[in-house]
């Protein structure tokens, strides 16, 4: 029979378990009683243990090692810190020094048998945990604490809102990590100042009573944290708690009573300056002094405001104030600070209204009698007038009241249009001209405003307006007009939009009605819509380009037409909604054309040789057409021309599409004998004319036939000129 002994020095715990050390819990529990097999427990070592080191805790056998020649051998994190050995032939466990808890609370150690000879494990590898007991070697600390904290002294009793938190090392649950926090000591004693607990390591400063700044304005409080372990141990810790200074005295005025005397209705922004004494700590909120009416004040003539810089008070006049209705006026006005007052009295904290605490002065002002100007009843006024009435229509008569004075006159101070005057005497205002409501001087609401003065007899004289507001009714006095009275007809397109303005209102402006004012227009155009906010034109067939006028009758919703005359320029716009820029003109005159341009400067310059020759030599001679002529061989030297050709003038026709023609007059007799040449040149020359026809008609739609045409029927005079010079 095998039997396993295990011997320890204190005690047997065969499920006690070693806190930290999941690793060797997990092992442990694999450790149950079979053949052949240790079973294992924990060794408990106290912490810190007293006397000489090395010491004996326990001893390890193996019944396997009978008959052999054995050694045992640990190992593992104490044996490798020294803490722990075993002797390798008695199996005797030593711990060789102390052994902090805190640092190490458990060790788990690896135990193994060896064959001497043949250095081989005679058994399968075994382990065992040391737990370090815990002693209380370790006093509670303070992990949170302020070193100072600020409170102000209008603080109500409760809770300070400082929060302290605490922490013992030694092992948990335990009566040596187990502690307390209290104050051991406070500097005032007043208020009273505890620790209230919040679980076990928080607790909360609240005090029962009230601070006063004037008597402390700074504390120290001393904590101490206990535990309960055997001895007990403890720590401290000091927090300086400062005082806040709030709103505990109320401002004091340094003079009680003011008296002034002032002009009635008269407007003044500085009458008293109020000095106060405050104990409280300068430019604070418990500092700053805040003015306020008691009485007197009901009508709101009067205002008291602080000056930011000196603290002071200030009272002024800001609402007129007649001499007939208040002869004096007694002000009581009292002073108290932005911050709410409070007040520690008798250990109790006293929150009140401050204006019960608040210190107050009179001030008597006493009103002198003036002049008052006179008064209209009402000061404005609203009338009602149809604008393009007849002029000399009385429109107001203000009534006025004046309690000084019996005799005063009106004057007109405002009638930016010059539509009315006044009556001195009555202060009746007539209309002078006709009022437009379409008028820049009258506003967006038809109203035109008028101001007119009343003016007294007084020393010196007192002056009050009235303002008179004319609304203006509207009549239909404007017809529709075109808002553009000249459009763009892209040749693509063959539509144009009409768009209409009237500078009456509803009902006498659009939708409105469109038609033709011409007969001859419906010819070419026709208006699509012809009712509505605008109209449409639309031409019936393809138009050239050119420009072209379209008389319409535009009418309103109450039938007031308007003649209108709208230009229309239709154009090639390409791409665009605008006219495109026109092209300079081209002429192609091709190969007949140049050849007559080459045999017309040959000409001419034969024709200037012969006019050089004869000039020099020859008189000249009257030469009287008898209707006998004779070819003239060009080709024989010194021949001149026998023939005197007049000036032919061109005279203007207009055709029926408006394009001017010229058309040519010869004033000279041409012989029967030249017919025949004459009729040739023109031949040739209508040739040329007809190679260019073709461009003239193109240019014409492109608006430039007009100069073409002018410089063709040019060309065809000059023709004639010289067939009959030939």
């Amino acid at each position: 029979m095998r039997i396993v002994f295990l011997f320890l020095l204190v005690g047997f715990s065969a499920l006690a378990s070693c806190d930290g050390c999941e690793e060797s819990r997990s092992k442990r529990d694999l450790l149950i009683r079979t053949k052949r097999r240790w079973v294992l427990s924990t060794i408990e070592i106290d912490e810190e243990m007293k006397g000489d080191y090395p010491q004996f805790v326990s001893k390890m056998y193996n019944d396997k090692t009978q008959g052999k020649e054995f050694r045992f051998e640990i190992s593992g994190l104490a044996v490798n810190l020294n803490y722990l050995t075993i002797d390798e032939k008695t199996g005797e466990v030593f711990v060789h020094k102390p052994i902090d808890r805190e640092e190490y609370p458990c060790f788990h150690v690896i135990f193994d048998v060896y064959d001497t000879e043949t250095n081989q494990k005679i058994d399968k590898e075994l382990a065992f945990d040391v737990d370090v007991k815990d002693i209380n070697d370790n006093p509670p600390t303070f992990m949170k604490i302020p070193k100072d904290f600020l409170v102000n002294e209008s603080q109500p009793e409760g809770l300070l809102g400082v929060e302290v938190i605490g922490q013992d090392l030694d092992e948990k649950n335990s009566v040596n990590s187990t502690f307390n926090i209290t104050v051991i000591k406070q500097d005032p004693l007043e208020p009273k100042i505890q620790a209230k607990w919040i679980d076990e390591r928080i607790v909360h400063l609240n005090f029962t009573g009230c601070f006063d700044y004037d008597k402390a304005k700074q504390y120290q409080i001393t904590l101490e944290a206990k535990d309960h372990g055997t001895p007990p141990l403890s720590s401290t810790a000091v927090i300086t708690l400062n005082v806040g200074d709030t709103n505990t005295n109320m401002p004091v005025f340094k003079k009680r009573e003011f008296q002034a005397e002032v002009h009635e209705m008269d407007l003044i922004p500085e009458l008293f300056r109020f000095k106060v004494d405050d104990k409280d700590t300068p430019n604070t909120d418990g500092w700053r002094a805040k003015f306020f009416f008691i009485s007197g004040n009901q009508k709101g003539n009067f205002k008291v405001e602080t000056d930011p810089k000196t603290n002071e008070g200030v009272l002024s006049i800001v609402k007129k104030t007649n001499y007939d209705n208040t002869t004096l006026v007694e002000l009581v006005i009292g002073v108290e600070n932005i911050e709410p007052f409070t007040k520690c009295q008798n250990g109790k904290l006293i929150k009140n209204d401050s204006k019960l605490y608040a210190d107050r002065i009179v001030v008597k002002v006493t009103m002198l009698d003036d002049n008052d100007p006179p008064e209209f009843h009402p000061p404005k006024a609203k009338v009602y007038e149809n604008e393009e009435s007849e002029p000399g229509r009385v429109i107001f008569t203000p009534k006025v009241v004046d309690p000084d004075s019996t005799s005063f006159r009106f004057q007109l101070v405002e009638d930016p249009a010059d539509w009315v005057s006044v009556d001195e005497k009555t202060g009746e205002i007539k209309t002078t001209k006709k009022m437009d409501r379409e008028s820049p001087f009258v506003d967006e609401n038809d109203i035109y405003k008028i101001v007119i003065a009343a003016i007294d007899d007084g020393k010196p004289p007192a002056t009050s307006y009235c303002t008179i507001d004319v609304q203006l009714r509207d009549i239909n006095d404007n017809k529709p007009q075109l808002a553009n009275s000249s459009l763009i007809m892209c040749g693509n397109k063959n539509k144009v939009i009409i768009s209409v303005q009237d500078l009456d209102g509803e009902p006498y402006c659009g939708p409105f009605t469109f038609a033709f004012d011409n007969e001859e227009d419906e010819k070419q155009w026709k208006l699509d819509p012809t009712h509505g906010q605008q109209g449409g034109l639309v031409s019936l067939k393809p138009l050239p380009f050119g420009n072209y006028s379209v008389s319409l009758l535009i009418g309103d919703q109450q039938n007031n037409v308007g003649h209108q005359t709208l230009a229309v320029v239709v154009c090639d716009c390409g791409d665009t909604d605008k006219c495109r820029a026109k092209q300079p003109l081209s002429i192609d005159f091709g190969g007949p054309g140049v050849a007559l341009i080459i045999a017309g400067f040959l000409l001419f310059l034969i024709l200037l040789l012969i006019f050089f020759c004869d000039s020099g030599e020859k008189q000249l001679k009257d030469m009287t057409d008898e209707g006998t002529q004779t070819l003239i061989k060009y080709n024989q030297e010194g021949g001149g021309s026998a023939c005197n050709a007049e000036p032919v003038y061109p005279t203007s026709t207009t055709a029926h599409d408006g394009i001017m023609q010229s058309n040519v007059m010869l004033k000279s007799n041409i012989p029967s004998e030249y017919h025949f040449n004459e009729e040739m040149y023109k031949s040739k020359n209508n040739m040329t004319i007809s190679m260019n026809s073709h461009h003239q008609r193109d240019s014409y739609r492109s608006q430039e036939g007009r100069s073409m045409y002018s410089s063709m029927a040019s060309n065809r005079m000059s023709s004639y000129r010289v067939s009959s010079a030939l």
